[in-house]
């Protein structure tokens, strides 16, 4: 049993990282409505290689003609997706077996990820009944962001990282700031993304030749504008997306400064293992950067974009890492 949940400690954290990275591939493709029904796909387990839209008496299905690529990567999102729930459903069943034992010590954050990925299936079903709505595909990029992470920290304790001496509460306290900002930050890409503005400036550093462009804020951040409208491609006029836009540069300087100064204090510390996360940390954040001017120069190419997504995920765990390195209090590791 000990030896399983180790291994579940290892497995799910990369699986999760490719789920959220070929969510987002899903979602820059424009296949997210590639399968216009939730959990099959025009009624059927798998892709149907017949016309589906035999299918679309059904209103809720909206009409939508079968496109089989769209359809297929949306689908093996969510094989895989299903895939990590279990993974999650049998980790947290073992750790609770091996807490009433006293067989190991377990992290309390394994019993988080239950209700984390019940609500994950649930904003991944609205996602496509209520057509993409921005606040509900950004809540589901949170919602996958957060598994991850509770994942990466579970597999930490599993390591035995203690925290390391001598640390001042102001790098623990920067830590966990970079960590909000960063959140926040990666709730703004989902939004710019979700809302098709990540094209509304193609230049950088200014954006339309202009370093304030023409800009509608008070439109731009509605979270909810009700239901059934489709959110595919947008329904945003241009000043609001590039309100979108700016918001997310502008979210960017703020977490970059916060960011970089957390890792040089990490990196002034002057211990061993903090300075190997510092620069994990300044790698990720110096190559998140270029992904993202890359992205607005280069026109959004597909494998930037997706890669975008990926580093910002891999941007959060090497924050969490600092975090779980300069805590204050010490934890039992988990088996």
């Amino acid at each position: 049993m000990i030896r399983t949940l180790r291994l579940l400690s290892h497995f799910l954290p990369l699986l999760a990282l490719a789920v959220i990275v070929l969510g987002a591939y899903v979602r820059l493709s424009d296949a997210g409505l590639g399968c216009p029904d939730w959990p099959g796909c025009y009624g059927h387990v798998t892709v149907p290689s017949h016309d589906a839209n035999i299918h679309l008496q059904d209103p809720d299905w909206h009409a939508r003609p079968l496109e089989a690529g769209k359809a297929w990567r949306e689908m093996i999102h969510r094989y895989l997706a299903s895939t990590l729930g279990l993974g999650i459903v049998l980790l947290a069943a073992g750790s609770l077996r091996a807490t009433v034992r006293r067989t190991a010590a377990v992290s309390p954050v394994v019993f988080l990820l239950v209700p984390l990925v019940v609500l994950q299936g649930l904003l991944g079903m609205w996602t496509v009944t209520l057509l993409l709505k921005p606040l509900v595909v950004s809540a589901h990029l949170l919602g996958g962001l957060a598994t991850l992470a509770l994942l990466w920290w579970n597999l930490l304790s599993v390591w035995g990282m203690e925290p390391q001496r001598a640390v001042s509460a102001g790098l623990y306290g920067l830590a966990r700031l970079a960590v909000l900002v960063l959140v926040l930050q990666i709730f703004l890409g989902g939004w710019t993304s979700a809302n098709y503005a990540a094209l509304a400036c193609t230049d950088f550093p200014t954006c339309q030749g202009s370093w304030w462009p023409n800009t509608d804020f008070k439109e731009a951040y509605v979270l909810w504008r009700g239901l059934g409208i489709n959110y595919e491609f947008g329904v945003l006029d241009t000043p609001a997306r590039t309100a979108i836009h700016v918001g997310h540069r502008l979210g960017a300087l703020v977490a970059t400064l916060v960011i970089a100064t957390a890792a040089w204090l990490a990196w002034r510390s002057r211990q061993p293992r903090l300075r190997r996360v510092a620069s994990c940390i300044l790698a990720a954040l110096a190559l998140q950067v270029t992904l993202g001017i890359t992205n607005v120069l280069g026109g959004l190419p597909l494998p930037v974009a997706v890669a975008h997504n990926g580093v910002a995920a891999v941007l959060l765990l090497t924050l969490l890492t600092l975090v779980h390195s300069t805590r204050r209090k010490e934890t039992l590791p988990s088996c």
